[in-house]
């Protein structure tokens, strides 16, 4: 059987043969070292009701197939262009936004980790890749939430040079689960 899991914010949904919950017009990207978030990405408009100067919305998915005899799953990081806005559009709160599609990634890379290591058990597999979804997906939350907190949303710029450089050193160290 066939079942796939997404993070939006931050709620989990699993559910049969669906990889993601997006609307048939929703342009997706891929995480890839060597293509950077640019603003010609961002094609939602600016939320008149927020003070933020940008908006980055991510996904985090994995599919995952069970057989009798096997465990197979794909994992994706995307950036939604028609759900990610910039209302003050400089490189510096661009590479802040970036910061954030680059911790996606480090989680999809975590995610890698844990399922490589998961011994497949017919009985409580379902329990169990919850449990693991739930539990990077949480931690991914709350490190995005600690990269705004600790940065002031990219305004105290050397917490923001201390932050990109975890991420770059975090995404270096998981590089071997970058493959998925």
């Amino acid at each position: 059987m066939k079942y796939s899991a997404i993070i939006f914010s931050s709620c989990l949904l699993l559910f049969p043969s669906l990889l993601f919950a997006q609307s048939s017009d929703e342009e997706l990207l891929d995480w890839n070292p060597s293509r950077k978030l640019t603003w010609g990405d961002y094609k939602a408009k600016p939320n008149p009701d927020s003070d933020a100067a940008a908006s980055t919305t991510t996904y985090l998915g994995i599919d995952y197939n069970i057989t009798s005899t096997r465990f197979s799953y794909n994992i994706e990081s995307r950036f939604s262009k028609t759900r990610s806005w910039g209302l003050h559009k400089t490189d510096y709160i661009l590479s802040h936004e970036q910061g954030h599609f680059d911790i996606a990634e480090l989680f999809a890379r975590k995610l890698h980790k844990e399922m490589s290591a998961y011994k497949f058990n017919k009985k409580t597999y379902q329990k169990d890749l919850r449990k693991i979804y739930e539990d990077v997906t949480n931690e991914k939350e709350e490190m995005q939430n600690n990269y705004d907190r600790d940065t002031n949303h990219s305004i105290n710029r050397k917490e923001q040079a201390e932050w990109l450089k975890k991420i770059s050193a975090l995404l270096e160290e998981y590089k071997d689960y970058s493959d998925y």
